[in-house]
């Protein structure tokens, strides 16, 4: 059994923020704990360990990132652009939720590096079981690369 991951969700939706909070109580995670950051730049700061991100016992590493597309302060493209620049961190898994299908946030976001993209559903049910499959395959079956 693995031991406790940590998923950084990036979102700025205080609705969709609280949705992922309930399907994490829901115990479709386990062993899991769920960080979140409301910014494109706090996302930057986090993974960083800068100011207040800085004690990582309370703000631990991601195993996996949950990254919005559209974010205030810096875009998800454009963390994706910052962290596939860092030596450290590039291999950190990125899947990028959003509710945009639009075919070129798709392709510059693979082109940038994602790991995957995934479409926010309509409805909690839907949510579930859209995480479900995502704790099943990234957190069960893939072997993630130790964080730094």
């Amino acid at each position: 059994m693995r031991e406790t991951q940590t998923i950084l969700l990036v979102e700025d939706n205080p609705v969709d923020i609280l949705l992922m909070q309930r399907a994490f109580r829901d115990r479709i995670f386990t062993n899991t704990s769920l960080q979140i950051v409301r910014d494109g730049d706090a996302a930057v700061f986090y993974l960083n360990g800068d100011g207040e991100y800085s004690d990582r016992d309370r703000y631990p590493l991601p195993a996996i990132i949950l990254l919005d597309l559209k974010l205030p302060r810096r875009s998800g493209h454009e963390v994706l652009v910052w962290l596939k620049q860092q030596p450290e961190l590039k291999r950190l898994p990125v899947v990028m939720l959003t509710s945009s299908s639009q075919t070129l946030d798709v392709k510059r976001a693979y082109d940038l590096g994602v790991n995957s993209y995934l479409v926010k559903p309509i409805g909690f049910a839907s949510l579930l079981q859209m995480m479900q499959s995502f704790s099943e395959y990234w957190l069960t079956y893939t072997e993630l690369p130790e964080p730094r």
